[in-house]
């Protein structure tokens, strides 16, 4: 059974910007109760779904996991 892991920032993130659950959940291709799911920790937050977010909000995943209080993304590096 998974322990339950909610993502810090989601709500902050989305009520800072003035959205609602439905909004991330059109934007993300889900339900808005399953949006809700991963704001509560109820689900895991798909690792594809934390990268959308990422570009989204123009932050850091390490910000959105609560990791970190910096927002920057890094600056993907050149291609060897």
């Amino acid at each position: 059974m998974l322990e339950k892991m909610s993502v810090p920032r989601l709500i902050e993130l989305r009520v800072e910007n003035r959205l609602y659950q439905r909004h991330l959940a059109k934007y993300l291709g889900c339900k808005q109760q399953t949006y809700s799911r991963y704001e509560t920790g109820e689900l895991q937050l798909p690792l594809p779904f934390l990268v959308k977010l990422t570009y989204f909000y123009d932050v850091s995943a390490d910000f959105i996991l609560g990791l970190t209080d910096d927002r920057k993304r890094p600056v993907p590096r050149e291609a060897e």
